[in-house]
């Protein structure tokens, strides 16, 4: 377990030039003598806005995707070096949701964190079972190999990622893992992590199955959870603060 904890909006895609403005100021204002680092994941529209909002406080920016190419004839895409001109300091990989519309592969999301890492940006890779999944007892076989990908490509640099558990069937549904079950999962990324690096308590562990101001106490209290990956939440300074509020209680706990 790190003693640090992490906790990481993620807007999805949601946000506008106005609302920024005031969600933003008003977290970035709460964020003083915050016991844990705060980040938020923004579309890469809103890059230049968020950065410029939170100069100054503890708000660290982060972005939602990463190209796996350099740069080129790749319409659309934005690369880790373009990120990193915008002051990224954490880019989400593999979320769930890229994986299910836009048919990421494991190998796919291996290669986007290498390339954030080879620009100094921190991805927080993603891995989470379906609901059928699960029923189907196969979540240990899912997430391990999922991460499995990831620590293949990036073995020697492994310890520099940040991994969020999001399980599928918990993400904007209403449902979320039980701090056992959260825990369960989490213990075995770590167990997984152990037998990569020498260092695995140096890989933050986060939960991003619908954590919310009323549960985040119970789930950050457990023993390999360094944090939360915050979807809804992240959208509403009050409950995000709440969320931020839990995770420096967890440490000096």
């Amino acid at each position: 377990m790190t003693k640090h904890k992490l906790i990481a909006g993620n807007w999805k895609m949601n946000g506008a030039l106005q609302a920024n403005e005031a969600l933003v100021r008003d977290i970035a204002a709460g964020l003083n003598n915050a016991a844990c680092t705060v980040a938020v994941c923004v579309p890469a529209p809103y890059l230049a806005q968020v950065r410029a909002l939170a100069q100054g406080s503890a708000l660290a920016l982060g972005a939602q995707d990463v190209s796996r190419h350099a740069q080129g004839a790749y319409t659309g895409e934005v690369s880790a070096a373009m990120l990193c001109e915008f002051g990224v300091r954490f880019c989400l990989a593999g979320h769930s949701e890229r994986r299910q519309y836009h048919g990421e592969t494991d190998a796919l999301v291996a290669e986007k964190a290498k390339t954030a890492l080879a620009v100094g940006i921190t991805p927080i890779v993603c891995v989470g079972e379906t609901l059928a999944e699960r029923e189907a007892g196969q979540t240990e076989e899912v997430v391990k190999r999922q991460l499995a990908a990831v620590i293949h490509v990036n073995g020697h640099c492994i310890s520099e990622i940040v991994v969020a558990y999001e399980p599928v069937w918990a993400i904007g549904t209403g449902r979320t893992a039980s701090p056992e079950q959260a825990q369960q999962v989490h213990a075995l990324l770590r167990r997984q992590l152990a037998a990569a690096t020498p260092h695995p308590e140096r890989v933050p562990l986060l939960y991003g199955g619908s954590m919310n101001a009323a549960n985040a106490a119970s789930l950050l209290a457990q023993a390999d959870i360094d944090g939360g990956l915050i979807g809804g939440a992240s959208l509403k300074a009050a409950d995000f603060l709440q969320i931020v509020a839990a995770a420096g209680a967890a440490v000096a706990g």
